[in-house]
């Protein structure tokens, strides 16, 4: 009988318990979700270079030195945000900057690194199908990740990589990681 008396409020329950969980939900940030893949080795990948699709980028190139890899897209409206930063990293040839092309045409891609002003990347797999981001944990562009001397996964930035973070957090992780003893 009292299962009676309180079935009325079953739905007030429900919604209670579903609008706390709402309302925490709502209080994180999304940038400073960790990234299980954080000092795991790289995913395994290799694909086609965007700009020679009888070529391949492969995890196996991020061995023997700190590295960038810059998952990015011409549809990005925050990649428009970080490309002039990167082409800046790229040019003081502090870390080599791989990208990932991720959901995107070869052909709107390399037109949009026209347009922005150049390829920060020494090297930029196509990955149209965006298989490869899956693997790593991508979840929007663009997202940046430090890579050691190893081949593994020390950092992820999610968002743009900006003067801000670059100077508080990426730079100094790449320099110690330079430092380190291969």
């Amino acid at each position: 009988m009292s299962t009676l008396k309180l079935r009325p409020f079953i739905p007030l329950i429900i919604f209670l318990v579903m609008a706390i969980f709402l309302g925490i939900g709502l209080t994180l940030d999304p940038r400073k979700v960790p990234s299980p893949l954080i000092n795991k080795a790289s995913p395994a990948f290799s694909l086609p270079l965007l700009h020679a699709a009888d070529k391949k980028l492969s995890h196996t190139d991020f061995i023997g030195k700190v590295s960038l890899f810059n998952v990015w897209s011409s549809w990005c409206a925050a990649c428009r945000q970080e490309h002039s930063f990167l082409l800046n990293v790229s040019r003081q040839n502090i870390v080599p900057i791989y990208g990932l092309n991720y959901k995107d045409k070869r052909e709107d891609a390399t037109r949009w690194l026209i347009q922005y002003g150049g390829d920060p990347y020494v090297a930029s797999a196509h990955d149209l199908d965006g298989r490869v981001g899956i693997d790593w944990g991508v979840y929007g562009v663009p997202e940046t990740f430090v890579i050691d001397k190893k081949g593994t996964i020390r950092y992820k930035q999610i968002g743009p990589v900006n003067d801000q973070n670059w100077t508080e957090t990426i730079l100094p992780i790449i320099k110690q990681l330079q430092a380190e003893a291969s």
